[in-house]
């Protein structure tokens, strides 16, 4: 399954498989499946209080023994901007009164990074693998995480954040490529035009970092694995393709426009929350962006659109939903979570055969 088994020995995995954590769509049950099938299960924790994370990691260590990630958010949030926000709703104001919604009625998004609390969690619980997007959290976090065992795992989107997440201690780097669904990574640039596709990231970032690279976006069956590992990840980390499974925690309507992806597509937007992040395109996108200059940061701007995404989705229409997807959602097939990591490792092992005639 590839020339470099440094992440496969010391993730303590059967298979250089990664499944995303995706925040909203996955819990302890996917983990669970794909940990059990070899992979490395991801637990997003982004939405989850400590509690939750705690109740949410027992549930998986009451069905397996084997490693799994726990994933975290670092951004900054955003201060306050009450003349921004305004500007936000003035600029949804038509749909609310479409659904004769009171404007007064938009919540907040309140996501929480990284810190102490949830810090003292991974200390309690001692996750093999702790992941973090949008870079790293503080130094003294950083290293009390390592100090509990856990490895540590960051995303970049360029060479550039590669480079940064090896100086500040990470452990492997998750190379994610233009291609990927959900939020970007970035944290030292919010420049999307200069935003490289996975094929050409990887070995870039491998050539450029000593630790080991796993290869994220646009990578949804065998043949995306073989590539990935010819240009010198040790293992790919695969998101939108687990969406299709019965584990995921997505809507009906989600589900159906992935099925639908084929004659759908997808862009990075940032109505949703504030940071950009691909999307199967619908009205919203269409009508105010998808990159909006009158969104407010993250993860601010979604507290405005959960009335609209609530009544639009009583109403069987996903015209206000985040779809996340990335843009392979076409080669997404249905099956278990555990089914889908044990029939992409027989397909790349397949796609090697083939290749080695």
């Amino acid at each position: 399954m590839g020339p470099d088994r440094r992440l496969i020995e010391r993730f303590g995995i059967d298979l250089p498989i990664i499944q995303a954590p995706m925040a909203g769509a996955c819990g302890s049950g996917m983990a669970i499946a794909v940990s059990e099938a070899g992979g490395l299960g991801s637990l997003p924790c982004a939405l989850l209080d400590p509690a939750k994370a705690r109740a949410e990691v027992a549930a998986i260590r009451q069905r397996t023994g084997k490693p799994f990630n726990l994933n975290f958010f670092t951004h900054t949030p955003a201060r306050p901007d009450p003349a921004r926000e305004a500007e936000w709703k003035k600029a949804l104001a038509p749909y609310y009164a479409a659904f004769d919604i009171d404007p007064d009625a938009a919540g907040t998004a309140n996501l929480r990074p990284f810190a102490d609390e949830m810090c003292a969690v991974v200390e309690d619980l001692r996750p093999r693998v702790a992941s973090f997007h949008f870079g790293l959290p503080a130094a003294d976090l950083v290293d009390r995480v390592k100090a509990a065992g856990s490895l540590v795992v960051s995303s970049a989107t360029t060479v550039a954040e590669a480079r940064w997440l090896e100086d500040h201690g990470c452990d492997a780097i998750i190379a994610q490529g233009y291609e990927a669904g959900g939020h970007r990574g970035l944290f030292l640039t919010d420049e999307l035009a200069g935003q490289v596709g996975t094929m050409a990231l990887v070995p870039q970032i491998v050539d450029a970092v000593k630790v080991p690279v796993i290869a994220a976006g646009g990578i949804g069956d065998g043949r995306g694995i073989v590539a990935a590992m010819a240009l010198g990840a040790a293992a790919v980390q695969v998101g939108t393709a687990y969406l299709f499974t019965p584990e995921a925690l997505i809507t009906d309507l989600h589900r159906t426009a992935l099925g639908e992806a084929g004659d759908r597509l997808t862009a990075l937007t940032n109505v949703f929350s504030g940071r950009p992040a691909r999307s199967l395109v619908n009205r919203v996108m269409r009508e105010l962006g998808p990159m909006s200059d009158r969104a407010p940061a993250f993860p601010t701007a979604g507290g405005a659109l959960a009335p609209l995404k609530a009544r639009a989705e009583a109403e069987g229409s996903s015209d206000f939903s985040s779809l996340w997807s990335g843009q392979a959602a076409s080669l997404g097939r249905t099956a278990g979570a555990g089914e889908l990591t044990l029939r992409l490792a027989e397909e790349a092992r397949e796609t090697l055969a083939r290749l080695s005639r």
